[in-house]
């Protein structure tokens, strides 16, 4: 690829987050992306999969909402889920190696966490979600504490996960053009 043609990393401000990601990645076709959502129950792939043409690069997601689905599914070990629970960084980033590896894809998105109104304790608040990135050979997880009622929890959750994964998108094509 040459220099003139390198995607542009900026946020376009009339553009959605998936748009932006699929003006990235439509031509391309690489990097893969894939999802693993539990507190945002489908929100990040739906956004994802509503833009035509993302079929280049989108392979899927799994809402893995329960314990045993996070476990069957992604893999995530008992022992995380007994020691430090469904809503960690150890969780988020184990379900987002889960979605990498099961749709052999090149990165993959999660989030956890405790939309409310339920669910909350006094370690794990409303509002806690933590937001995982896996890409070959890297990864990251950001702890966020996100105001409001569930619709608003769930929407700003899903909101920073597109943020995560366009950055993530923009790190893995320079690597890609800068070799």
């Amino acid at each position: 690829m040459t220099e003139a043609s390198t995607p542009q990393p900026a946020l376009a401000s009339d553009l959605s987050l998936e748009e932006t990601i699929n003006l990235l990645l439509a031509d391309l076709g690489e990097p893969t992306v894939a999802c693993a959502e539990s507190c945002t129950g489908g929100n990040v792939a739906a956004r994802l999969s509503r833009i035509s043409g993302s079929s280049a690069y989108f392979l899927g997601g799994i809402v893995s909402y329960s314990n045993s689905a996070k476990h069957d599914l992604l893999g995530v070990s008992d022992e995380i889920l007994e020691s430090v629970g469904a809503v960690s960084p150890e969780c988020a980033l184990a379900m987002a190696e889960g979605a990498r590896h099961a749709f052999d894809a090149d990165i993959a998105v999660s989030t956890t966490g405790i939309a409310g109104p339920t669910g909350a304790t006094e370690r794990k608040p409303v509002g806690l979600v933590y937001i995982a990135l896996s890409l070959q050979g890297a990864h990251q997880v950001e702890e966020q504490h996100f105001p409001g009622d569930r619709a608003a929890v769930t929407h700003a959750a899903t909101e920073r996960a597109l943020e995560l994964l366009h950055d993530g998108i923009v790190q893995l094509i320079s690597n890609t053009t800068s070799d």
